[in-house]
């Protein structure tokens, strides 16, 4: 049974329900508001907790109002929670905060990313299209169409235009608005 509370979590990490609840306090604390979503994705990919762990020690922290849902479906952290996370926290593994808090960052920048620069693949007949934009105050300010020769390049560029879009924008903008040359312009007559 004691198998069940170690399942996917890596030596270092947290199985006890209490120091689960103390790091739950201290993420929500300093990196909060924060959704569900993100804590179990930063603790799970850094193995840092089981996931039946987490979701008990998230419903205790939530039913002992040290953490709260706002109406975002956000958790935020109340003064009882703040007080936890004040006095407890330095009780867990340095490498164990320091973790957490490296991962939930990741994934709330990804996140952010993934808003302004959007990326979504089609399939079609064995083709794939990989879809790019960039969105600004409600409405897209460049637009970008690829045809990709598999699924495994098409997952790529997805994932790259979503870590780098705005750098690709910054650099297109750059080659064509830039002053041109004798070399780029069409010749007199072809306008």
């Amino acid at each position: 049974m004691a198998e069940a509370f170690t399942a996917g979590v890596k030596p270092g990490g947290l199985t006890d329900n209490t120091q689960i609840r103390i790091l739950l306090c201290y993420l929500v604390k300093a990196a909060g508001p924060i959704s569900r979503d993100t804590l179990q994705g930063a603790l799970l990919q850094e193995q840092l907790v089981n996931y039946f762990e987490f979701a008990d020690s998230l419903a205790d922290v939530e039913r002992q109002n040290l953490i709260v849902l706002n109406e975002e479906e956000q958790y935020t952290i109340t003064d009882k929670g703040s007080t936890v996370a004040d006095t407890l926290a330095y009780d867990l593994p340095r490498t164990v905060r320091e973790s957490a808090i490296r991962a939930v960052m990741q994934i709330q920048s990804w996140r952010h990313k993934a808003a302004m620069n959007r990326a979504r693949i089609e399939e079609e007949d064995g083709e794939y299209t990989v879809w790019c934009a960039i969105g600004d105050m409600g409405s897209d300010v460049f637009r970008l169409q690829l045809a990709m020769p598999d699924k495994l390049t098409a997952q790529t560029i997805k994932n790259n235009f979503t870590a780098h879009g705005s750098e690709i924008y910054s650099k297109v903008m750059d080659l064509l608005t830039q002053p041109s040359t004798e070399e780029d312009r069409p010749p007199v007559g072809l306008l």
